[in-house]
């Protein structure tokens, strides 16, 4: 196995990861839990290749698909601000949503044959870095590169600019926010969005960059679910979120070649003469996924962590609360 190419697939298939992250951030920084991202992001893995197939543009493709998720975001928008509804409850039932909606429009996607693809590049200069150069910047998609971008400008905005401070206001003390103008309302239905946005960009990067030309009920592989994971992994930090996702890349990929040999450090390989060891190793992510998901489901452990003090509690205006 090598180090090297390991640590590169991971941090393509970490890109996946980064971007739904990143969406679920926004969101939970304004006080709205979000467990649907698997569906959005397969509903936009079903746009992009669709719209791809039928114009031959991936970049419309991926528009669309980010116009898609974000569409359907603001049905648990809807659910969980106006009316007031369980964040967990609606967000599930977005996930099952956004799947049978995937798999319904995309039942015959599979049979759809070569599509054009997200282009990829290698970053003159710094490729050459010994080690880091081939990580990062060697034969990667665009929207890999994208990602190196969008986590230093996610941070300043969070941290340093006026919008993010109202952002962080609303997660917080949604009732303090309101009284200094802030329209909580509006606010959180803005980053709901947002987050759909990057959910439907992680779907599509998956059917048009990562692992291309194809789509079925498996083309997200509850990768949603380990984004839901590492958005408290990451202490609600995009920071955090960009080593967590480029961590859990590489251990995806991994799992994948640890399987191959027949000899694995000197020694007969149990992975591979016993595929029950495999299916062990393919279930590590999702079981810390679950190990994270219980230690945040404590207000008292989420408080430790960092989370915002009204992330999954409605907000009604007058109300005494946060």
């Amino acid at each position: 196995m090598d180090a090297v190419i390991i640590l590169q697939a991971g941090v393509a298939t970490g890109t996946v990861l980064l971007f739904a992250t990143l969406g679920g951030i926004f969101s939970e920084r304004a006080g709205v839990m979000q467990l649907g991202i698997e569906g959005m992001m397969l509903l936009g893995a079903m746009a992009a290749f669709s719209v791809t197939v039928a114009t031959g543009n991936p970049w419309l493709g991926l528009l669309v698909a980010m116009l898609a998720a974000g569409l359907l975001s603001q049905i648990h928008a809807f659910i969980t601000i106006t009316l007031g509804a369980d964040q967990v409850v609606s967000g599930l039932s977005l996930t099952f949503v956004g799947t049978g909606i995937a798999l319904v429009f995309g039942e015959q996607l599979s049979k759809a044959g070569v599509i054009s693809l997200i282009p990829r590049y290698t970053v003159p200069f710094l490729s050459q870095i010994p080690f880091i150069g081939t990580i990062f910047f060697t034969d990667h998609s665009v929207l890999v590169y994208l990602g190196y971008l969008l986590v230093p400008l996610a941070s300043y905005y969070i941290y340093h600019t006026r919008p993010g401070m109202h952002l962080r206001a609303v997660g917080e003390q949604p009732s303090a926010a309101d009284s200094l103008g802030i329209n909580v309302y509006r606010t959180r239905y803005i980053y709901v969005f947002i987050c759909g946005l990057f959910s439907g960009l992680a779907g599509g990067t998956i059917s048009l960059a990562i692992s291309p030309g194809w789509f079925s009920e498996l083309t997200t592989s509850g990768q949603g679910w380990i984004a839901v994971g590492l958005i408290i992994f990451s202490q609600w930090d995009p920071t955090r979120a960009l080593v967590g996702a480029y961590a859990f890349g590489a251990l995806r990929r991994l799992v994948l070649d640890i399987q191959g040999p027949t000899i694995l450090f000197g020694m007969r390989n149990p992975f591979y003469y016993n595929p029950y060891w495999g299916f062990f190793l393919m279930m590590l992510p999702y079981a810390f996924t679950i190990i994270v998901l219980v230690i945040g489901s404590y207000s008292a452990m989420r408080r430790r962590l960092g989370a915002p003090a009204a992330l999954g509690i409605p907000y009604i205006r007058g109300e005494r609360g946060v």
